[in-house]
């Protein structure tokens, strides 16, 4: 049924962007320097002349400046030299590449801060022919695991592209071990500019960057450690040319700088010999996951398997038997979270327990003290300990005007193993948590009414932002279904909610407890999140070390009996943040009851709002904080009636496997539908007054009509869509008469937003734009309309395939509501006194007679 009412697509950065997937670079981005050609190679000009190798000793002199680790860096006569075992040919190597120090007027939204990856790539040096070594770009993106099936057959269709050519310089072999090592000189390579370790063509193009200026560009350091090498270059590039700088007068157009010097950090990281074992995903459990086209699973067939994005934890030597016994043991190596030591000292203690608050989780999989939250050390401490390391994870802190944080993390494509993480810690995140706490909570939090917050709720509210981002390198999506398995009285009960908290997974998107009213005397540990059920179960199912089973295959029976077994308790429940029609799956909302809980908020709204003025008060300022605050509390209230919107045409989605009964999808109940058009007609398309306060416009010049305006179209461009339509008319084939139809949604909204003209009273100005609103979103959906597309798909909440809609009930339907308004409103109008009333009756009949009438 579902697959007939819309096509799915990920949200993603997130998306799913908060796991960092393989980049897969294309050519360079036009404008910029070419990647460098091998010699002697296709499209590398002419073949140069062939240089036999020369003994070691003349290559590597004396002289020469050896970093030792991971392989041999050899610095000589401004030269750098690469001396590369045998063991480490054909090895994967995970190439993580930074910005270390960014240029000034780089920054870009999101990106070009300091900590920010630009890419992210997977690479092998081969030996060639004619002594030659090849570097080549890998891709995991298909397989073959049956060397009897496809293997030999995927691996033929997939070479990868050679992306450089060294020449051999010399040879050298160890004596005692026999091992022979080759040297390559990798001067032009790291000096110039690829796309191997350096910017990838999306983050170059996205920071406008150009052709790399080489003569202001060179490299810093390569540093050898035991599996990684880190190279610190300076680059510096021209501003690329586009049409929007070009219009602007090229380099010189707008506010920022025509060139860009910075610094760029480039981790070689060998990736394991044998990849971690894999754990496969299941629907039921929200992970991020790596996913690989292989075409031996289906025998008959290909198909994608999907691995979780996860670290690999596992008990130490000595204390398998302990672990297996039952008892919590520390893992071999624990996750740690390192914070930048940029970071404003009174927030530090909260960002680590941001982290350490996982711990509790973590003892449900086995493990004890499994994640760790540090200060980063000093040079002093550990000179060799660096930010752009790519062994190390940690919380970077980024003088940003970006209100956000973000949870990106690194992973091996081979297997989804998680190998570090750099969480995006935007200074200007604590707007966005003022905002946010003072508008959901300051009706029942006296701390919350003000502009500054004090350090110790302010550094709470950093503390839950840690924990959800450090929830997604952990490998964990966003859960915005598990707040709805809460009933909404006991988001009231002080008791309850402090004990349980008001949703099972800090992965929700749940904020604050707006539903908490001001008797109740609930304390703010009932009004925060928190890690939840639904998050110790997530990280018990992701990382119980399961040694017994020696592939992810094997552990798959397993772990689904485990899950459908634990999904018994409702409050384990995963609902996706990609699904658009599961109204239990929302971001932003609270408790099981759309209706019941967003009433409550509304109430907090309106005791907040005749309090702003004095609340939003700063000596020696502006009304920037009361506009600011104002919109705040209409956006809420959009959040509001956006959340009981999407119960019409609601369908749920719980995933279920071949064992479990029961149907996957199921539409919203009719009375629960007709609920909700209720609430939408009483809270909305009824003028809410109390957002109508002339103090606060007079100081801030805001319009109500506007605000006002916008809220009620917003709703009635997803009620009156093809959309909606669509799955309305789904329910009634499905369900017939128990199935809330297209007809009875037009009828009751007609009814209620044409009210005056059946009452034969005076139409107000809100009024007056609603209807007119009405009205134009019918005709925009008729073919013919002028705004008209197919079917008004333009809306981005709308995911479904594209219709004629002179092909569905929905033109009939449409049609019909116009015709039925017609006629009610030429009846209206000859008992109409009120002179704007009748004239705007008349406009609204001379709109409907024309599209009507239209060829």
């Amino acid at each position: 049924m579902k697959k007939n009412l819309m096509l799915f697509s990920l949200l993603m950065a997130g998306s799913l962007g908060a796991a960092v997937a393989q980049n897969r670079p294309g050519n360079p981005t036009t404008g910029g320097a070419p990647t460098q050609m091998p010699t002697g190679m296709p499209g590398g000009g002419a073949p140069a002349q062939r240089t036999a190798p020369k003994p070691y000793k003349d290559v590597i002199t004396d002289k020469a400046k050896t970093d030792e680790g991971l392989f041999k860096v050899h610095f000589l006569d401004d030269k750098y030299f690469f001396e590369l075992p045998d063991s480490l040919l054909n090895r994967d190597i995970l190439v993580v590449t930074r910005i270390s120090k960014s240029a000034a007027g780089l920054s870009n939204g999101f990106s070009g801060y300091a900590g920010d990856i630009v890419n992210n790539n997977v690479i092998r040096f081969e030996r060639g022919p004619n002594n030659k070594i090849f570097l080549k770009r890998v891709s995991f993106d298909q397989r073959g695991t049956d060397e009897n099936g496809m293997y030999k057959s995927v691996v033929n269709s997939n070479t990868q592209p050679i992306m450089q050519a060294f020449d051999v310089k010399a040879y050298n072999r160890d004596s005692v071990t026999n091992t022979r090592f080759t040297v390559i000189e990798m001067t032009d390579f790291i000096a110039g500019d690829n796309d191997v370790l350096f910017f990838n063509t999306g983050s170059k193009s996205s920071l406008q960057l150009g052709m790399i200026q080489a003569d202001k560009s060179y490299t810093q350091t390569i540093k050898s450690y035991p599996i990684n090498i880190e190279i610190k270059t300076v680059k510096t590039y021209g501003r690329a040319v586009t049409p929007a700088t070009a219009q602007a007068g090229g380099f010189g157009g707008g506010n920022r700088a025509s060139t860009f010097t910075l610094e760029l950090n480039s981790s070689m990281l060998l990736l394991p010999k044998t990849p971690a074992k894999a754990r496969y995903f299941d629907p039921r459990v929200g992970f991020f996951t790596r996913r690989v086209t292989d075409f031996d699973a289906n025998p008959q067939g290909v198909k994608e398997i999907q691995m979780a994005v996860r670290w690999k934890l596992e008990p130490k030597e000595e204390d398998v038997e302990k672990y297996l016994r039952g008892e919590l043991v520390e893992p071999k190596n624990p996750i740690i979270y390192y914070i930048d030591p940029a970071t404003p000292k009174k927030w530090v203690p909260y960002l680590i327990q941001g982290v350490s608050d996982w711990q509790a989780a973590f003892e449900k999989a086995g493990f004890k003290n499994a994640i760790i939250g540090k200060m980063a050390p000093t040079a002093k401490e550990d000179s060799t300990w660096s930010l752009e390391d790519a062994r190390f994870s940690a919380i970077v802190y980024k003088p940003s005007e970006v209100a956000n944080a973000s949870g990106p993390n690194v992973h091996d494509p081979r297997s989804g193993q998680i190998l570090e993480s750099h969480i995006n810690w935007y200074h200007n995140v604590m707007s966005l948590l003022r905002n946010w706490y003072f508008v959901q909570t300051a009706a029942v939090d006296a701390g919350a009414r003000t502009m500054v917050f004090d350090d110790a709720l302010m550094g709470e509210l950093i503390r839950f932002v840690s924990s959800h981002e450090v929830g997604h390198t952990l490998g964990l999506r966003h859960n915005y279904g598990s707040s709805s398995t809460v009933p909404v009285d006991s988001l009231r009960n002080k008791a309850w909610v402090e004990a349980n908290g008001h949703t099972p997974s800090i992965m929700d998107y749940a904020r604050f407890n707006y539903v908490a009213q001001p008797e109740d005397n609930i304390s703010r540990s009932g009004l925060f999140p928190r890690i939840g059920d639904y998050d110790k179960w997530a990280i018990e199912w992701g990382y119980r070390w399961m040694p017994e089973y020696k592939t992810a295959e094997a552990e798959v029976p397993v772990l689904q009996k485990l899950t459908t077994e634990r999904l018994k308790n409702k409050r384990l429940w995963f609902g996706t943040e990609t699904n658009p029609d599961d109204p239990r799956s929302q971001n932003e909302d609270l408790g099981n009851d759309a209706m019941k809980a967003s009433a409550y908020g509304i109430k907090n709204l309106q005791r907040i709002v005749p309090n702003l003025i004095n609340w939003t008060k700063q000596p020696n300022e502006s009304y920037d904080g009361l506009n600011e605050m104002y919109n705040q509390v209409q956006t809420q209230f959009g959040r509001y009636m956006g959340h009981v919107a999407k119960w019409v045409g609601g369908i749920y989605e719980t995933p279920k496997m071949v064992e479990q009964e029961g149907p996957v999808y199921e539409f919203v109940a009719k009375a629960k539908q007709k609920e909700a058009v209720a609430f939408l007609n009483q809270q909305l398309f009824t003028t809410p007054t109390w957002l109508i306060n002339n103090d606060i416009f007079g100081r801030t010049g805001i319009n109500p009509q506007e605000i006002i305006g916008n809220r009620q179209e917003a709703v009635i461009n997803r009620l009156i869509s093809v959309s909606t339509m669509s799955k309305l008319f789904a329910a009634e084939a499905e369900l017939g008469n128990n199935a809330y139809k297209a007809t009875e949604l037009m009828d009751d909204l007609r009814r209620s937003i044409f009210s005056e003209v059946y009452t034969r009273k005076a139409t107000d100005i809100y009024r007056r734009n609603l209807q007119k609103m009405f009205v134009e979103r019918v005709i925009s959906l008729l073919p013919g309309a002028p705004s008209s597309n197919t079917g008004g798909l333009s809306i981005t909440f709308q995911i479904t395939p594209s219709v004629n809609v002179k092909n569905t009930d929905a033109y009939s339907i449409l049609k019909g509501t116009l015709r039925q308004l017609s006629n009610d409103i030429k009846a209206a109008l000859p008992l109409t006194t009120d002179n704007i009333t009748k004239l705007h009756l008349q406009d609204l009949n001379d709109r409907i007679t024309d599209i009507l009438n239209k060829k």
